[in-house]
């Protein structure tokens, strides 16, 4: 067993992030749009003291933008096909399980926090993580009773039988990578009680080497967890890949983005959904407007918030570069009129 095997299953570490719901399925078929509020208990981590639970969230940037999971609260079984230019990526669903979920993903994400976390620490990675699911679940912000026990377990095979085949990260006579987004996972019980005393879940190949590799990942914004719409999801996670820190932000067609979305919605419908996230300026850390070209496109303009006037309602302070060891994770940004009164 590595010493970051060890340490998962000896510590059950995580950083400490919390809960998404489930909202009810939107007409196009998107889950609706709002933001949660963190559950109750919602604070820092009960296992490390304070600047352990200020550990920044990491997101693998090659899953951000490109349609890898279904959007939707319902079932999804008709596979994703994306073709543009150079790249492919070709997603298809077990027919019992159906297709991993921007939702599921939370637990990949999980996954990359923890062993990039490691790395940092002078730990030796492994594909394999061992831990507790309450622990898990506090981390990705959600409740941690018993129904929530059963949605993981769900959301583990759903990682675990969805196909995916991409060119993304080939290389040299490679042209094509084939996986699932998680090679295996285990539980162990209680025999007498039969409570969960721990799982075991295995990465693949390509999403291991994509978490390790320099550059590999991102850090993203803890409330990511708590936005409940697959749109707000999916733009928040291309907000952060293409805008980034870069002056001026980022902007994409509503063509382009219905194309990278992977979206069953018609684009009409899609493009309603977008407005309404617009509209609700809901994304963590970034804002968004939309205008029209002179060809009549919708241009959909992101931007980080720290980059507006400070007399812009939208705009915040850049969050504290070492929120390790200040003010933690859970600290807000400051508005402008937080500040002026």
């Amino acid at each position: 067993m590595s010493g970051w095997i060890r340490h998962i299953a000896a510590t059950g570490y995580h950083p400490d992030r919390r809960d998404v719901a489930n909202e009810p399925e939107a007409s196009t078929g998107i889950a609706s749009m709002t933001k949660r509020l963190p559950p109750k208990g919602d604070t820092q981590s009960d296992l490390f003291s304070a600047n352990f639970a200020d550990i920044p969230i990491r997101d693998q940037r090659d899953t951000m933008e490109r349609p890898f999971f279904s959007l939707a609260k319902k079932p999804r079984f008709a596979p994703i096909e994306y073709h543009v230019g150079d790249v492919w990526v070709e997603v298809s669903a077990n027919p019992k399980f159906g297709l991993a979920t921007i939702w599921d993903a939370d637990i990949l994400i999980w996954a990359s926090t923890q062993i990039t976390e490691g790395m940092d620490r002078g730990l030796s990675p492994s594909r394999t993580i061992r831990f507790h699911p309450h622990h898990l679940l506090k981390s990705i912000r959600r409740p941690t009773g018993g129904e929530h026990y059963n949605r993981l377990r769900a959301a583990l095979e759903r990682l675990t039988h969805t196909a995916v085949r991409t060119n993304i990260r080939a290389e040299g006579k490679k042209k094509s990578a084939s996986f699932h987004w998680l090679e295996s996972w285990g539980e162990v019980t209680d025999e007498k009680t039969g409570e969960t005393i721990g799982i075991t879940l295995t990465l693949p190949d390509w999403l291991f080497d994509g978490i390790v590799m320099k550059g590999g990942i991102l850090t993203i914004h803890e409330d990511y967890f708590l936005l409940t719409g697959g749109i707000e999801r999916w733009l928040y996670r291309v907000a952060r890949k293409h805008a980034g820190q870069q002056e001026g932000g980022w902007q994409f067609t509503m063509q382009q983005l219905h194309e990278k979305s992977g979206s069953t919605s018609r684009i009409s419908d899609f493009a309603i959904d977008v407005r309404k996230v617009v509209e609700q300026d809901s994304l963590p850390e970034y804002t968004a407007t939309i205008r029209k070209n002179e060809e009549g496109d919708e241009i959909i303009h992101f931007l980080k918030r720290d980059q507006l006037s400070v007399s812009d309602p939208r705009y915040e302070t850049p969050r504290h570069p070492r929120r390790r060891v200040a003010r933690g994770i859970t600290s807000k940004a400051i508005k402008f009129s937080e500040v002026v009164g």
